[in-house]
């Protein structure tokens, strides 16, 4: 899902509008933020260890880019979080020219005023390149991806919890489709420009085509994950111009992977979980199914959260993919709860309403208390994968349980 004003949706996928696009930054974004906006936090991941985390870009020379057909090549930015020693530099939540230019253009149709916050201000928990802390032992794998038209910041308050608790989670930008993506030497990519007329046939090819080149993005970076679990190198493009972390090389669980999306990521996440005899479980943060998994469901042990008026009488996909899913299965829903919820939005909006008036946030993450809403996510995400991952028994997903009322598992 994308951030800016929302246009169309289809199948509880948001598609925004975005009319720029350009490979290299514009004079005005070559600075932060600013400095003289609203400040932010996220909440702290509660985990029993420090997280370390640091970005790589990645080029698979193997096709061309799905988007940009031109391109002989698809090239991508992740990041990697995972258990580490508490030392370094903090990392920003967003890169300088990423947060200037989502000042610029994904913010304001949320109702925030450019230059109302810095948005380059606001920190993560983690420490950019620190050591793997040798107490997590090996790490379980869970791939992130974020709504359609998303940043991969966008799920930074989830993905650092489970990283806090022993899982090197990866975190993916999709070229060309999110809404920017700042890569080394100062470039920044925007999305590619939404057709003048979104029908609903036209939303539903477009998402499909982003979900057929995402799903492509997962396996290649689970590739170069793969080749990391092995003892080799991440970055494949030749230039070693990211030193990786000590102790991460051999570090990833190549026996434990999961997949985690938000919307179109969710959707993703389970086509991975279908395709994919690598990805052993799945999560969808209530995103509609797109492709044929909508039909196929899975066989494998998947969850979907759902926002309150997302019920699969209402979504004809979630209805179609529980009938046709064997595996373990369970659906939750969130009271309160709107799509955005399930992003870093849910901590952050409702401070900056605090400063900033006239942001709509009930429209973006709903009436949900924040703070109760991301700790239910990041509780019941990480009993999932601790269950079908690390084989670690759970109570959540039998019963209603009194820290989380807001919370309902849906028969």
């Amino acid at each position: 899902m994308s951030f800016g004003k929302i246009t169309a949706a289809v199948a509880g996928l948001a598609l925004a509008v975005v009319t720029v696009n350009t490979v290299a930054a514009p004079a005005s974004a070559q600075r932060a933020s600013g400095g003289s906006g609203v400040t932010m936090t996220l909440p702290a991941p509660a985990g029993p260890y420090g997280v370390g985390t640091f970005a790589v870009r990645l080029v698979d020379r193997s096709r061309p880019d799905p988007l940009v057909k031109k391109k002989p090549y698809r090239e991508l930015m992740v990041s990697l979080w995972y258990p580490a020693k508490e030392t370094g530099q903090t990392a920003p939540h967003m890169a300088p020219l990423a947060a200037a230019d989502w000042d610029r253009h994904s913010a304001p149709p949320m109702g925030i005023p450019e230059g109302a916050v810095d948005w380059a201000a606001t920190p993560t928990h983690a420490r950019l390149g620190a050591p793997v802390d040798p107490r997590a032992g090996k790490l379980p794998v869970v791939l992130f991806g974020s709504g359609d038209g998303g940043p991969r910041t966008l799920g930074t308050a989830v993905v650092e919890d489970l990283a806090s608790r022993g899982y090197l989670v990866v975190t993916v930008d999709h070229t060309y489709e999110a809404d920017q993506v700042e890569f080394p030497g100062g470039r920044v990519v925007r999305a590619l420009p939404l057709p003048a007329k979104l029908t609903p046939r036209v939303i539903a090819r477009l998402l499909d085509r982003h979900s057929r080149a995402r799903l492509a993005d997962m396996r290649f970076v689970l590739d170069r994950v793969t080749a990391l679990g092995r003892g080799g190198d991440l970055d494949n493009t030749g230039e070693k111009s990211t030193r990786l972390p000590k102790g991460l090389r051999g570090a990833p669980d190549l026996t434990r992977i999961g997949a985690l999306g938000q919307s179109l990521g969710g959707s993703v996440a389970a086509q991975l979980v279908h395709d994919d005899p690598r990805v052993d479980a799945g999560v969808n943060l209530d995103g509609g199914y797109v492709g044929p998994v909508a039909k196929s469901g899975v066989a494998r042990p998947f969850l979907q959260l759902a926002a309150e008026t997302h019920t699969r009488e209402s979504e004809p996909s979630w209805k179609t993919f529980w009938d046709a899913s064997t595996g373990w299965k369970r659906e939750l829903r969130f009271k309160g709860a709107a799509h955005g919820s399930f992003t870093d939005l849910q901590a952050l909006l409702p401070k900056i309403a605090e400063t900033v008036p006239k942001v709509p946030v009930a429209d973006f993450v709903g009436t949900i208390d924040p703070v109760r809403s991301v700790s239910a996510q990041r509780a019941y995400v990480t009993a999932f994968f601790d269950l079908h991952l690390r084989k670690r028994t759970t109570p959540l997903f039998e019963a209603p349980d009194a820290r989380f009322p807001e919370v309902s598992i849906i028969p």
